[in-house]
């Protein structure tokens, strides 16, 4: 029975041991959990940047749908256009 004993305690530390390095490495074990949290928070982050930029454009839509004088601007701005009571001058060089 001591024989046993000498033979088995060996046995159930590799065992412990082996379980303990599949826990951590294994496919399910804690490093790939690790991984996927990051993964997860690096997702919800993009997603909260693309929700942002939605609100944004549905604000801009609403301004350019209901706001005349955002619709102006806008026009002057980005597409060079003038008022009807505006002067233009030309500058010689």
């Amino acid at each position: 029975m001591n024989g046993t004993k000498k033979i088995f305690l060996p046995l159930i530390i590799c065992f412990l041991l082996v379980l303990m390095l599949a826990a951590i490495f294994g496919s399910n074990g804690l490093l790939e959990l690790n991984l996927l949290k990051q993964e997860r928070d690096t997702i919800i982050k993009k997603n909260n940047i693309i929700q942002n930029r939605n609100l944004a454009l549905y604000r801009e839509i609403e301004r350019l749908k209901y706001d005349k004088d955002y619709i102006e601007s806008v026009a002057r701005h980005e597409l060079g256009l003038i008022g009807k009571d505006d002067i233009i001058l030309k500058v010689k060089p």
